[in-house]
């Protein structure tokens, strides 16, 4: 007989015991190793039934137990030691406050993303772009960053992975009750259920509840339309992560921008906290939030495109993939449908809305609304994951700034990091304490070597610990991955329908002292899940190799409508099922943030070997790197940045060649096995006098030493602080409703005026090359004739663009200079400009000049997209050569 309806009955905690609840709310535990100890001694077993999630546990807990650590004094001092401790945490000063006063950083950023992986007692994430995510909120908190994070609650949250006996991936949905999570109501003062509410074509709306987690600091706000005032189709809008047709997708990106607005209003009027100055919207998936706040400048008597202005300044938008097609774009028609009079933002003219994402510019498709063309014109300032990612969204985005080259492009790179902390082993995190101190390790691994004044000597510290220990300790975590490894197969081959006497190969499975290579993460084609298997005798005879065995644990969802995604997996797991390799390869379904955690420390080289340039960071590498695992990896994402071979080995890629993408991956795979054979396995089992693996135990110290700072989520954070977050809150101070009108109305008349802005002339005055050659420190006097229509000099800048050519004459590693008007316009209204260029370099050599809108409130001279350049009959000023 089935229950029509499922909840919790919860112990009722004695008085002693209630910080026991505070501590199971907040989400520190989720990464605060004492706090996580504690909750096991309640019941050890109960701790492991749970998956490690203390409400859960606290749910199961006996009455007669919890008499019990009631009167338990060592329990009790624990317990007392543990509340005090994120007590502190919480309202000590953190970074952030050290920073102050000052008055550029905001007091508040909202920070929106479609999926948060903060742990997986909460399993709202389907990959990076959650697990980043939830590393972002974690390291706010650490930093004492003001962050609001912005979501949906998922009632079934991203899938279940199993395989079928034929290796097929099968996918689940379990249902999740919110009452049974780490997260709590958002109320009115009455004490009723906060709700935002949507309008819908029809007259029908969309509420939604907003459920609250909290991740240290930081409060994590969460969508929830599974509400009874809700029809049936409304109600299941927040049903799945990244499910549904386009409709059902659309419905979820106006909830989360809009409603998510909306519910960050709501809940500081409720708690005091401080509105927001700064909104982030991570990827385009929250990008109607900009529409949002348009409505709400609307509504105090502000026009559209003074509200446009105001809200870019305080903007910023990260964009995470490199292919376009990782982009949502919606029907033109469904989008005008569900905006305008008869649906959501009356109040704002939906024909400018149509305009904000529409793809008007070379190579789009007019037709198609694109959510992350729309971040980019609502915000003021974007940015890529990496500093090779931020040069390809420059190249895949610059449609958008018709005129310049890609390098000047306003998208930047803030180069993602991990958590630490989360991510660390207990057993590294406690090798580091023994060497550095308790809390001077956990400080370095949470904050960074920026974090405090002697962060960077903390990190060099590991320097210190003798080659025994760090080889004991690799060699703990492999028996361990061992472990878990066996458990999970045997796990997953119940599920594919085996019976114990079927499995007793799998207590051979893996061994601790072989080389130990991890692959995990989605299965889109460009991660290329099966490159390893190009060659399978040559695979085969790796993992089999006598002398040099090789073993690779593999694990990775693809996307439930991804046929060709599952079609790789089952492949890869066809031949894990071989029984000649089967002990020496192995596929882990479900891969998640549980599996992760003893999937990175326990494995000795982390493999990545997507198509360059389309991993926009790839952070498992990171996460990896953490705890002295090695990277081999194709120099793509944060890999091309920081490379060094002092601390893994980068796989050579044909990217620059002429050739198919099947010869491209036939040859990049012969590259994988040749470095695998002959560097990574030859230096893992090539043993020193002390009988240790000397040169390989010295790459996992340079990967700690060197690697681990830079790759941590505090550093990012900062970065985003100082370099986007801080500017962004003094553009919005200084975009007030007057010089919002200002600025909007500079715009539309430069606009109107710019195809009267042209390079009329161009000559050199002095120093004119003779033969095409000039010497090195010349000075060129640039006299630049420009016509400016109705503007005037103080609209525009001129510029002479100079810098080395390549044989097509196109100007790199450009310098700019200004040229400065010299008197008043002619008799036919143009103006004369004349400034200095100095040749500051060898080799080949040229300039042009061009005109570019500028005004005090712009944030860069490309933020229009208009620029005047030279045409032939311009005299000199196609450019000049020198060779």
């Amino acid at each position: 007989m089935k229950a029509i309806r499922r909840f919790t009955v919860r112990p009722v905690l004695p008085d002693p015991l209630r910080p026991l609840s505070d501590l199971a709310r907040n989400l520190r535990w989720s990464w605060h190793t004492e706090t996580r100890d504690l909750f096991e001694a309640v019941d050890p077993e109960g701790w492991a039934a749970s998956g490690g999630d203390p409400v859960r546990l606290l749910g199961s807990v006996p009455a007669g137990r919890l008499a019990e650590l009631a009167q338990d004094r060592r329990f009790l001092r624990r317990l007392t030691a543990a509340a005090d401790d994120l007590d502190d945490y919480l309202r000590g000063r953190r970074w952030y406050q050290s920073q102050s006063p000052n008055p550029e950083l905001p007091a508040a950023i909202a920070y929106f993303s479609p999926e948060f992986g903060v742990t997986a007692a909460l399993p709202q994430y389907s990959g990076g772009l959650g697990i980043l995510a939830g590393d972002h909120l974690k390291a706010a908190s650490d930093l004492g960053v003001p962050l609001i994070g912005v979501g949906l609650l998922y009632r079934h949250g991203y899938f279940r992975q199993s395989l079928s006996r034929e290796g097929w991936q099968q996918e689940h949905y379990p249902l999740l009750d919110p009452n049974e999570l780490p997260v709590s109501l958002l109320r009115e003062a009455d004490g009723t259920p906060s709700q935002v509410a949507l309008s819908l074509p029809g007259g029908r709306s969309l509420r939604a509840h907003i459920w609250q987690a909290r991740v240290g600091r930081v409060p994590l706000l969460m969508l929830d339309s599974d509400v009874e005032e809700n029809a049936a189709g409304e109600r299941d809008v927040t049903d799945r992560l990244y499910g549904g047709g386009s409709e059902h997708r659309l419905l979820q990106e106006m909830l989360l921008g809009i409603g998510g607005v909306r519910a960050v209003r709501s809940y500081c009027r409720l708690t005091g906290h401080p509105e927001p100055e700064v909104f982030h919207t991570n990827e385009g998936h929250a990008g109607f939030l900009g529409l949002e706040r348009i409505r709400e400048l609307a509504g105090e008597g502000v026009e559209f495109e003074p509200a446009l202005e105001a809200v870019r300044a305080g903007t910023v938008f990260t964009t995470h993939t490199p292919v376009p097609a990782g982009i949502d774009r919606f029907d033109r028609e469904l989008v005008a449908r569900h905006f305008g009079e008869s649906g959501e933002l009356p109040g704002v003219d939906v024909g400018r809305i149509l305009q904000l994402g529409m793809e008007t510019y070379p190579g789009g498709e007019p037709n198609l609304f694109n959510m992350a063309v729309m971040g980019l014109r609502l915000a003021q300032r974007a940015n890529g994951v990496s500093t090779l990612h931020g040069a390809v969204s420059r190249r895949m985005f610059s449609g958008l700034w018709p005129g310049f080259d890609p390098m000047e492009v306003p998208i930047t790179s803030v180069t993602n990091g991990v958590h630490a902390p989360t991510w660390v082993a207990p057993e590294v995190m406690r090798l580091g304490a023994r060497q550095i101190g308790e809390g001077r390790a956990e400080d370095a691994l949470s904050v960074g070597s920026g974090g405090s004044a002697d962060g960077g000597q903390r990190w060099d510290a590991v320097a210190g610990i003798a080659d025994t220990d760090i080889w004991d300790l690799r060699r703990t975590l492999r028996e361990q991955l061992v472990q878990e490894v066996r458990e999970r197969l045997r796990a997953s081959w119940r599920q594919r329908g085996a019976g114990d006497a079927e499995l007793g190969w799998i207590d051979g499975v893996l061994d601790p002292d072989v080389l130990t290579i991890g692959f995990a993460r989605r299965v889109p084609s460009y991660k290329r899940l099966t490159l390893m298997l190009r060659d399978r005798d040559r695979l085969m005879e790796m993992l089999l190799h006598p002398d040099r065995p090789v073993q690779i644990v593999v694990a990775g969802k693809a996307h439930p409508a991804d046929d060709g995604g599952k079609r790789l997996v089952q492949e890869l797991v066809r031949f894990a099922d071989d029984p000649r390799v089967r002990h020496r390869i192995v596929f882990l379904p479900d891969y998640g943030m549980g599996m992760a955690k003893k999937l990175y420390p326990g494995c000795d080289v982390w493999l990545n070997n997507p198509l360059r340039p389309l991993e926009a960071c790839g952070t498992s590498g990171m996460k990896a790197a953490l705890n002295g695992c090695l990277n081999l990896s194709v120099l793509d994402g944060w890999w091309d940045e920081w490379f060094e071979p002092d601390f893994g080995w980068a796989i050579p890629t044909a990217d620059g060649a002429a050739t198919s993408e099947d010869r491209r991956d036939e040859l990049e795979a012969n590259a994988l096995y040749e470095l695998i054979e002959q560097r990574v396995a030859p230096r893992f089992y090539d043993r020193g006098r002390g009988g240790l693996p000397d040169r390989w135990i010295e790459m996992v110290r340079q990967t700690l030493v060197r690697l681990g700072p830079k790759v941590l989520a505090g550093r990012m954070v900062r970065e985003y602080v100082e370099r986007l977050y801080a500017p962004a809150a003094e553009a919005h101070r200084a975009m007030v409703p007057e010089a919002a009108r200002e600025l909007a109305r500079w715009k539309a008349r430069v606009r109107a005026a710019w195809p009267k802005v042209a390079v009329d002339h161009v000559e050199a005055l002095a120093a004119t090359p003779v033969n095409g050659t000039a010497e090195l420190g010349s000075t060129l006097s640039l006299r630049v004739r420009v016509a400016l229509g109705p503007l005037g000099p103080d609209d525009v800048e001129v510029q002479a663009v100079a810098g080395r050519v390549d044989p097509d004459d196109a100007i790199g590693e450009a310098r700019t200079f200004p040229l400065k008007p010299a008197g008043g316009p002619d008799l036919e209204g143009r103006w004369m400009y004349e400034g200095p260029l100095a040749l500051d370099r060898t080799g080949p050599f040229g300039y042009t000049v061009r005109i570019l809108p500028s005004h005090r409130l712009l944030p860069h001279n490309a933020d229009l997209g208009l620029v005047a350049l030279p045409t032939e009959a311009t005299g000199e000023g196609a450019g000049v050569l020198m060779r």
